[in-house]
């Protein structure tokens, strides 16, 4: 993934890398980027560390609400539980 920089390597083991692809994905992503590199459990789980722009982070609350079925926090909180 690497839109205008030398290539990266990402290492989606590490969690401050996979953080680190998230916000990029989800800031300036497309559909494919999305669909390849985001998995919403990850995507839940990382939601508190991922530093995103208020749009940004608000309208990913409304897909996680609509995948989950559950009110999302907008802001850094701590997310509600999700029924698994």
């Amino acid at each position: 993934m690497s839109w205008s920089a030398p290539r990266i390597r990402w290492d989606l083991a590490d969690r401050r890398q996979r953080a680190r692809v998230y916000e990029i994905v989800l800031s300036e992503g497309n559909d494919d980027d999305v669909r390849r590199f985001i998995d919403v459990d990850q995507l839940v789980d990382l939601w508190d560390d991922l530093w995103l722009a208020p749009h940004v982070r608000y309208a990913w609350a409304d897909q996680i609400e609509r995948l989950r079925r559950v009110a999302w926090p907008r802001r850094s909180s701590t997310p509600p539980s999700v029924p698994g």
